[in-house]
């Protein structure tokens, strides 16, 4: 992710205050970022919004 763009990540209100187990995501108009918030070394990926929504929509389910 080098496109220079500064990102606002947010992490999940349901994460725990003890840092275990949680991601981090930020939006930007073309997609949504994702990435490990216990392992800021590891780059984040991308997914378009229309795949995101999917995802998100596939999760409530469960």
């Amino acid at each position: 992710m080098s496109s220079g763009i500064e990102l606002a990540w947010f992490k999940s209100s349901h994460s725990g205050t003890e840092g275990d187990n949680c991601i981090e995501v930020a939006a930007t108009q073309q997609a949504i970022h994702v990435r490990d918030s216990k392992d800021l070394a590891r780059p984040a990926f991308a997914v378009g919004r229309k795949g995101w929504d999917e995802f998100v929509r596939f999760a409530a389910e469960y």
